[in-house]
């Protein structure tokens, strides 16, 4: 018997902290449409990223050589694919990769130490479990021998500039997170060392001045997104 299922649910609440920075500033039938698609995934395979963050993420955290990311990217269009689907993947990560490769010079970092992201991280907000995926940690001493920390996410969409506002909510999101989390005593996050990267436009987001409260904010909403996840209904002609 065919499988002609389109969509699997997701049983408990969950959501990227991509997705999470969306919803924020969202209209109220955005929302409905963001958490719906966090709850219904479509079974259809997506275009990743994933050749494209482990080559940038290695760039970061290994000193930063543009050239050896122009020639993942060529490597990435010469590579042979199995099928449409695949060599659609291969070219939209060398896509990437080119774009990265030529704004990076515009990207706006702090002077800190670039450390390897380690393996992806969660955080539990009322009940919704939010996945966060690092591309590399940032450390720094300052002038009186205390430690500050921090982390960057890289977000591409081709041929569309990530809103300031969703850069600012997501970058609010790591700090809250690196609050929360066991660090060592001697180190603290610092909001210059939050960011999120624009990998289309060029640009870095630091956590703001308010990211306290916008983390606030943040916990408020997954435990609104919590108390509505059971009751939130499929897309039209889902099939499970």
């Amino acid at each position: 018997m065919p499988d002609n299922r389109t969509h699997r649910e997701v049983k408990s609440p969950r959501i990227t902290a991509r997705f999470l920075a969306d919803y924020m500033p969202a209209s109220e039938t955005a929302k409905r449409t963001i958490i719906r698609n966090c709850k219904y995934q479509p079974i259809a395979p997506v275009v990743q990223h994933k050749h494209a963050k482990v080559t940038v993420s290695h760039f970061f955290s290994s000193g930063g050589d543009l050239a050896n990311v122009t020639a993942r990217a060529d490597q990435l269009r010469k590579m042979m694919a199995d099928d449409d689907f695949s060599r659609l993947t291969l070219d939209s990560n060398a896509d990437y990769l080119a774009r990265f490769a030529s704004v990076y010079p515009e990207i706006a970092l702090p002077e800190a130490e670039r450390l390897p992201p380690g393996k992806d991280v969660s955080i539990v907000l009322h009940d919704v479990k939010v996945n966060i995926e690092l591309l590399f940690r940032l450390r720094r001493t300052t002038k009186t021998n205390e430690t500050r920390i921090g982390a960057g996410m890289v977000r591409y969409a081709k041929n569309r500039l990530l809103n300031p506002e969703i850069g600012a909510w997501q970058a609010s999101l790591l700090y809250g997170y690196l609050r929360l989390a066991g660090i060592d005593p001697g180190e603290s996050p610092e909001r210059k060392l939050c960011l999120t990267i624009d990998a289309f436009a060029g640009k870095s987001y630091a956590a703001p001045g308010d990211a306290v409260s916008r983390f606030k904010n943040m916990q408020a909403a997954c435990a609104s997104i919590a108390e509505r996840w059971d009751n939130v209904k499929p897309p039209d002609g889902a099939i499970f």
